[in-house]
């Protein structure tokens, strides 16, 4: 069973079924988890762009934080920057530095055309990186869980 769970957290609202599951498999196999928030960047001609302030990113990481540990699991996080288009690379690379089993993280749903011109995030996290991927359900606000 998982013994590490590396959980990724973005500011979507599918981030609130990636901490709930990720709390309930840590649960069940008594595993540590660790939560990486990454907050995007992007470059222009000019200068580089923060798209997330950091008291949002630090925001997005310690709800996470506190919701785990209401649930009774052993958790530590960090919410580090990274371009918009090395998030997957960078999400795939803390999992595997800290030795995780397992990674949790949201679908990110987007449509045909946009997923042509941006890709997903958990598609090339499940595709480059060498740690099984599990793939939270987005559930809404009044859905049980």
């Amino acid at each position: 069973m998982f013994q590490r769970i590396l959980v990724a957290v973005d500011a979507s609202p599918a981030r609130h079924s990636v901490i709930d599951l990720a709390g309930d498999m840590a649960r069940l196999a008594g595993a540590e988890v660790r939560v990486v928030h990454v907050a995007p960047t992007t470059a222009t001609l000019a200068a580089v762009v923060s798209l997330e302030d950091d008291d949002t990113a630090e925001d997005i990481l310690d709800e996470a934080l506190t919701r785990l540990r209401a649930a009774g699991v052993t958790v530590e996080g960090t919410a580090v920057r990274a371009f918009t288009t090395q998030i997957a690379t960078t999400i795939s690379s803390a999992a595997e530095d800290w030795g995780a089993d397992l990674l949790v993280l949201s679908p990110h749903h987007r449509g045909a055309l946009e997923a042509l011109v941006h890709p997903r995030i958990s598609d090339a996290v499940a595709h480059t990186g060498r740690i099984a991927v599990l793939l939270a359900p987005d559930h809404g606000p009044g859905d049980a869980h």
